[in-house]
């Protein structure tokens, strides 16, 4: 296989991707966190271009009219989105880098840099302990949690769309499988796609 520079991580709420995400930047340093650009207020301790792009409304809209944004979508009033004119930079600069998206932003991706592109989707072994795991975080209602083990469903419905599906059952095992995968994947060996258990 060719050598994949970005590397798109998609999982249900609760299952384990940001953790995921965070390991892998530790464990490649040739991997850089995709900024994505926002129209929410900048918050205290951030920093334009590190965390988010900030951009006004009027900027965005217009962003998405010039088809700059690979995927977006609007959550609770703000748009959150991916530009392609950032992907695009890095690629020519030759660099690797890792996303933490939802299945459509993912999909979205692979659409727009099919040659390129690796999708890794962590998944909880079952509903069941996805919720047991939300439940334990604290941070959601009892409605939030409904919402998002609806949207879970529907999500685990996409997998067979991905190059690699980790199953996080035991977080130590998860980690491993996932810096195989990256590392073939930075390395150019050979293609398998693996149902990681």
């Amino acid at each position: 296989m060719t050598t994949k520079r970005l590397i798109v991580l998609s999982a249900p709420s609760g299952a384990g991707k940001t953790t995921v995400a965070h390991h892998l930047l530790k464990t490649f340093p040739q991997l850089r966190f995709s900024v994505s650009a926002t129209t929410r207020p900048m918050r205290p301790n951030e920093e334009h271009g590190r965390d988010y792009f900030f951009l006004q409304r009027d900027e965005f809209r217009q962003r998405i009219e010039r088809s700059d944004l690979i995927e977006y979508e609007e959550i609770f009033g703000n748009y959150y989105g991916t530009l392609q004119s950032v992907v695009q930079e890095a690629l020519n600069r030759g660099e690797f880098l890792i996303f933490d998206v939802d299945v459509k932003g993912a999909l979205s991706l692979q659409r727009a840099f099919p040659e390129d592109t690796l999708l890794i989707f962590v998944a909880a072994p079952d509903i069941s302990t996805l919720e047991v795991r939300l439940r334990n975080r604290r941070t959601e209602s009892n409605e939030q949690i409904a919402l998002r083990l609806d949207r879970a469903e529907m999500e685990m419905g996409n997998k067979d769309k991905f190059d690699e599906v980790l199953i996080n059952r035991d977080l130590p095992s998860t980690l491993l499988r996932a810096e195989e995968i990256v590392r073939r994947a930075i390395e150019g060996a050979p293609e398998q796609h693996t149902l990681f258990e």
